[in-house]
C-alpha cells in the first residue's frame, strides 16, 4: 500500500516500504515520502501477489516492489484538485427519446433544491427506461451540476471501480501508483471536499452497496436508478417509472424503425406496441430488428413473436448488445431473486399464466411454500419491480411482457426450462380450481366468479389442449356453467368443447366426468338454440350412460330430462312428453316428490302439455311444481323463479291474462332484486311481461317494454343471443298488433335474417317468423310477397317434420289461401 503524501507525518524517509496491513488511508501511519528530485517524486510500493512491474519496477516472486515517478501536482491533496472541463462521462444515449415529461420535471425540481446529501431515486421494471431517463435528464436539462459522473452500482466492486475511474480522471498519474481501493478512497475524499458535482448511481441492487459513499459525502448530489421499489424511503424524491403511453411507444417505434428506410410501411405497429406492453426496451429491440430487416413488417414480427417467442426475446438486431435484450435484462434480476429466495421465481412463473392486472392474492401460490414464505416471495418480487401490488384491493399486477417471457420455455435459460414452465402452468391451474366457488347460480358468488374469470380466460388463451389435465377440464366445465348462466353462450360452448376433448383424451369415453362434460356441452348448445347439435349429443350421452350406469341413476335422469326439454323446443312434442313421463316416474321412485329435480320434471311436463294444447293439465302441473319449489327451495331460487314464469305462460295461453300479468310482474320484481336488472333471466321476464300486455291489448305498454328490453339485450347479450332474437320478433308482433305494419315488416325481416344466420333455415322459430311475415304481407294486401315465404316454410316443414305434422299442414293451408287471394285479386 502506498503512503499518502498529503498526510502530515511524524518521520520522513527517502523511500519506504509497507504492506497492506501496515497502514490504512486516513491514519497517521500513512507517511509522506521525500521527493528524490525537483521534477518528480519517487515512491516504492510493495504489493502481495505475483506480477511483473514495468517503468523501472523490479519483478519478484510473491512480492514485488515498484518505483513510480509522479509529478509534483499529483501529490496535491484531493481538496486542492479542481475538476477540469470535459470530465462528464455519460453513457451513449439512444438517438430517440420520447415522453417522460412529468418525470423530467420532477427531477428538475428535486435536484435544484438546496440542501446536503440530496438523494433521488428512479425505480421500475428492468427495460422500463430508468437509465435512459437519467442520462437524458443529465445531458439535456439545465441542472447546473458539473462534473457529471456515471457509476454502474450493481455491486460493491462496481462502485469501487467507478470511484477509481473518477480519481484517475481527476489525477491520471495516480493510476500508476495506486490500486483501485486507494484510488476509490482518494475519490471519496475529493467528493467530500467539493460541491456542484452529480453522481448517477445506475442499477443499484442493494442500498448497502452505496450507503458508505453517500454517508461520507454529505454535500453531494446523487441520482439513483434501481429495479428495487421499496428500498428508498430516505430518498428526497422517489420517481416510479411506468411504461410509455401508447402514442409515445408508437412514436419511439416509428423513429427507430425508419432510421434507414423513411416512409416504409409500418401497418400493425400500434398492435405490436400493445403486444409489447409499451415497454421501452422491448419497443427499441423490435424496432431495431425491423430497421435491420426492411422486408420484415410489424405484422411479421408479431407472427414471429407468437411462433418463436424464446428466440425473439433473446435476440435483437445485429447491433443490439446481447445484454440489452429483454431476456438478458430480466435474467439478471431473476438470478438475484433466485439466489435470495427460489420460491419467488417459482411464484413469478405461476403468475405469468394469469391476466396481467387485478390478480387476487388468493392466486399467488407458487407451490408448497408456507404463508410466511409466500409473503416474503411476494415482497421480494415487488421490491424488484417484477410485480406491483395494490393494498386497497389485495391484488397484484405483472407486466404482460414479463409474463410472456416467464411462461415461454427455453432450454438454454435456467429460469425457463420446460420442466419449470410445466410446473408453473399446472400450479396456476390448481390455484384457479381451488379458488372457484362451489356453485355458479347463486348471486352471492358472482363477484368471485367475475374476479377470477379474466384469469381463467388468460390461462385458457396461453395453453393448448395438449397440455390440459383433468383439473383443467373441471375448471373449464365449472366456468362454462357460470358463463351460460350469465348468457355468455359462445364462450361457454368453447370451454365445454375443450373440456370434453380433454376428458375423452385423459379419462376415456365412459368416465363419469366425460359423460357429465358431454351433457353440459349439449345443454349449452340447447341454451344457444343449436338444437341440431344438442339433441344428438344428449342421445349419445344417454346411450353411453345406460351402458355403464343403471337406468335410474341420477346422471341418467338428468340427461333424459335435458333431452326432453330439447325435443320440446324443437317441436317434437310427443317425444318430449314420453321422456318427461319416463323421467318423472323414475325420479318419484328414486328421489321423491320434493327433490328439486323431480319438481323440475313436473314443471317441464306441465309446459309440454301446455304446448300440445292440454292447458288444464299444464296449469295443474305447473302449479304443483311451483308450490313444491316454494316449500323446498324458497321464492328466490332460480328453479322457483322459472316455475313461476312457466305458470304465467300457461295462464297466458289459457286466456287468464290478469293472472299471467300478475305472475310475470312478481317474477320480474324478484329477478331484478336477486339477479339484477341486466341478468338474462331478468330481461327474459321483461319480454314475457310485454308479451302478456300485448295479448291483453295494452299495446302502448307492450311496445314500450319490448323496446326497452331489446335495447338492454343488445347491450348485454348481443344481437345473436336467442333472447335478443326472440325480443326483436316479439316487438315486431306488437307493432303488427298496433297496425304499424311498416315497422313490423322491417323487424320481422331483420329477425328472420338473424335466425337464418345463427340457427339455420330449419329452426322452429325461423318457420314461425317466416309465417308471421307472410301473414303481414297478406294483411297489407301483398299476397305475391307472402307466397314465396309460404313455399319455403312448407318445403322446410315437410323435410324436417314430415308431411302430416301440424305445422306442415298449417303451412300447406296458408299457401293454398295465399294463392287463392292472389288469383282472386288478379281476376278481379
Amino acid at each position: 500500500m502506498v503512503r499518502w503524501p498529503w498526510r502530515k507525518d511524524t518521520a520522513t524517509a527517502p523511500t519506504s516500504t509497507v504492506s497492506d496491513s501496515d497502514a490504512r488511508p486516513g491514519t497517521d501511519d500513512a507517511r509522506q515520502p521525500t521527493a528524490p528530485g525537483a521534477g518528480s517524486t519517487q515512491q516504492e510500493v510493495r504489493h502481495s501477489g505475483n506480477a511483473t512491474a514495468t517503468d523501472g519496477g523490479i519483478a519478484v516472486s510473491g512480492i514485488y516492489t515498484s518505483t513510480v515517478h509522479l509529478p509534483p501536482e499529483a501529490l496535491r491533496p484531493p481538496a486542492g484538485v479542481d475538476a477540469p472541463a470535459g470530465l462528464d462521462d455519460l453513457p451513449h444515449r439512444p438517438g430517440h427519446f420520447v415522453g417522460r415529461g412529468h418525470e423530467l420535471d420532477r427531477l428538475d425540481a428535486a435536484l435544484a433544491a438546496p440542501g446536503t446529501a440530496l438523494v433521488q431515486a428512479v425505480h421500475g421494471l428492468g427495460g422500463i427506461g430508468k437509465s435512459t431517463l437519467a442520462a437524458h435528464w443529465a445531458a439535456t436539462r439545465p441542472h447546473g451540476h458539473a462534473p457529471i459522473r456515471w457509476i454502474t452500482a450493481d455491486s460493491p466492486a462496481a462502485v469501487q471501480q467507478g470511484l477509481a475511474h473518477l480519481a484517475t480522471a481527476l489525477q491520471p498519474a495516480l493510476a500508476r501508483a495506486l490500486p483501485d481501493k486507494e484510488l476509490s478512497e482518494w475519490a471519496l475524499q475529493w467528493l467530500a471536499s467539493h460541491t456542484g458535482w452529480l453522481l448517477i448511481l445506475d442499477n443499484v441492487n442493494d442500498p448497502a452497496d452505496i450507503t458508505p459513499l453517500i454517508a461520507r459525502t454529505p454535500g453531494g448530489r446523487f441520482l439513483i436508478t434501481s429495479r428495487l421499489a421499496t428500498a428508498w424511503n430516505d430518498a428526497g424524491t422517489l420517481v416510479r417509472l411506468d411504461v410509455l403511453e401508447p402514442a409515445e411507444s408508437l412514436a419511439l417505434f416509428t423513429r427507430t424503425a425508419t432510421t434507414q428506410h423513411p416512409g416504409r410501411d409500418l401497418e400493425g405497429a400500434a398492435d405490436l406496441c400493445d403486444e409489447l406492453g409499451h415497454l421501452p426496451l422491448a419497443i427499441e429491440q423490435a424496432a431495431a430488428y425491423l430497421a435491420q430487416n426492411p422486408l420484415t413488417t410489424p405484422r411479421t414480427y408479431l407472427h414471429l413473436l407468437a411462433q418463436h417467442p424464446a428466440a425473439m426475446y433473446r435476440h435483437g438486431a445485429a447491433t443490439t448488445p446481447a445484454e440489452r435484450t429483454i431476456a438478458r435484462i430480466w435474467n439478471i434480476t431473476l438470478d438475484r431473486i433466485t439466489h435470495l429466495q427460489p420460491q419467488a421465481a417459482d411464484l413469478l412463473r405461476t403468475l405469468a399464466w394469469y391476466a396481467p392486472e387485478h390478480i387476487p392474492t388468493t392466486l399467488a401460490d407458487g407451490g408448497a411454500a408456507d404463508p410466511p414464505t409466500r409473503n416474503a416471495a411476494l415482497g421480494l418480487l415487488n421490491a424488484y419491480s417484477m410485480i406491483t401490488t395494490d393494498p386497497t384491493t389485495s391484488t397484484l399486477a405483472v407486466h404482460r411482457l414479463v409474463q410472456a417471457l416467464a411462461r415461454t420455455p427455453d432450454s438454454d435459460d435456467p429460469h425457463r426450462t420446460p420442466m419449470l414452465i410445466d410446473h408453473a402452468r399446472e400450479q396456476a391451474t390448481t390455484n384457479l380450481h381451488i379458488a372457484l366457488p362451489t356453485t355458479w347460480n347463486i348471486p352471492t358468488t358472482w363477484l368471485t366468479w367475475r374476479t377470477l374469470l379474466p384469469h381463467i380466460d388468460a390461462l385458457t388463451d396461453h395453453t393448448t389442449e395438449e397440455t390440459d389435465t383433468d383439473t383443467t377440464a373441471e375448471l373449464l366445465n365449472d366456468t362454462a356453467g357460470f358463463l351460460r348462466n350469465q348468457g355468455l353462450l359462445a364462450r361457454a360452448i368453447r370451454y365445454l368443447q375443450r373440456a370434453l376433448t380433454t376428458c375423452e383424451r385423459v379419462l376415456g369415453e365412459d368416465h363419469p366426468d366425460t359423460l357429465i362434460s358431454r351433457n353440459n356441452l349439449a345443454l349449452a348448445y340447447q341454451s344457444a338454440g343449436h338444437l341440431k347439435s344438442a339433441i344428438p349429443l344428449y342421445e349419445q350421452t344417454l346411450t353411453d350412460q345406460l351402458r355403464v350406469l343403471d337406468e335410474d341413476d341420477p346422471p341418467v335422469l338428468t340427461t333424459r330430462y335435458n333431452l326432453a326439454g330439447a325435443h320440446l323446443e324443437a317441436g317434437h312434442l310427443e317425444k318430449a312428453i314420453a321422456l318427461y313421463v319416463q323421467t318423472l316416474t323414475d325420479q318419484l321412485q328414486v328421489l321423491g316428490e320434493d327433490h328439486p329435480e323431480t319438481l323440475a320434471s313436473i314443471g317441464g311436463l306441465g309446459r309440454a302439455f301446455r304446448l300440445v294444447g292440454h292447458l288444464d293439465r299444464g296449469i295443474l302441473l305447473c302449479r304443483r311444481a311451483l308450490a313444491g319449489q316454494l316449500r323446498v327451495l324458497g321464492e328466490d331460487h332460480p328453479h322457483t323463479m322459472a316455475s313461476r314464469s312457466n305458470l304465467a305462460d300457461a295462464y297466458r295461453e289459457a286466456g287468464h291474462l290478469e293472472d299471467a300479468i300478475s305472475l310475470y310482474e312478481q317474477t320480474l320484481t324478484i329477478r331484478e332484486r336477486v339477479l339484477g336488472k341486466d341478468h338474462p333471466d331478468t330481461l327474459a321476464s321483461s319480454n314475457d311481461l310485454a308479451g302478456a300486455h300485448r295479448k291483453a291489448g295494452h299495446l302502448k305498454i307492450a311496445i314500450s317494454l319490448h323496446e326497452q328490453t331489446l335495447t338492454d339485450q343488445l347491450r348485454v347479450l348481443g344481437e345473436d343471443h336467442p333472447h335478443t332474437m326472440a325480443s326483436r320478433s316479439n316487438l315486431a308482433e306488437s307493432y303488427e298488433s298496433a297496425g304499424d305494419l311498416k315497422r313490423a315488416i322491417l323487424l320481422y325481416m331483420k329477425a328472420i335474417s338473424t335466425y337464418e344466420r345463427v340457427l339455420g333455415d330449419d329452426y322452429p322459430h325461423t318457420f314461425d317468423l317466416r309465417r308471421r311475415l307472410a301473414n303481414v304481407y297478406r294483411s297489407a294486401g301483398f299476397p305475391d310477397r307472402a307466397i314465396p315465404l309460404y313455399e319455403k316454410i312448407l318445403a322446410s316443414c315437410e323435410r324436417v317434420l314430415g308431411r302430416e305434422h301440424p305445422l306442415t299442414v298449417m303451412a300447406r293451408d296458408d299457401l293454398t289461401d295465399a294463392v287463392a287471394e292472389r288469383d282472386s285479386a288478379r281476376s278481379g
